[in-house]
């Protein structure tokens, strides 16, 4: 569990350098990253910026248009 923060804390202090990206580019980065931590069962969606409410953000992607948002299980 403290490695799944962990590892969503450093990628969204890296979120900011990966604005440019393409979406699908950088959800498979995170996801990757995300993987190499150990955690097996998420999900990561791309979603409209003002979609977003209450979901955990990982990344930033469209020109800040959308993020990437997190789901454990």
């Amino acid at each position: 569990m403290i490695k799944t923060f962990a590892a969503l804390g450093l990628v969204a202090m890296m979120a900011p350098a990966f604005a440019a990206k393409s979406c699908d580019e950088l959800k498979t980065e995170i996801e990757g990253k995300i993987k190499g931590h150990g955690v097996e069962s998420f999900t990561l969606d791309v979603v409209p910026t003002a979609d977003v409410k209450e979901q955990k953000v990982v990344g930033s992607c469209g020109g800040g248009a959308s993020k990437i948002v997190y789901k454990k299980g």
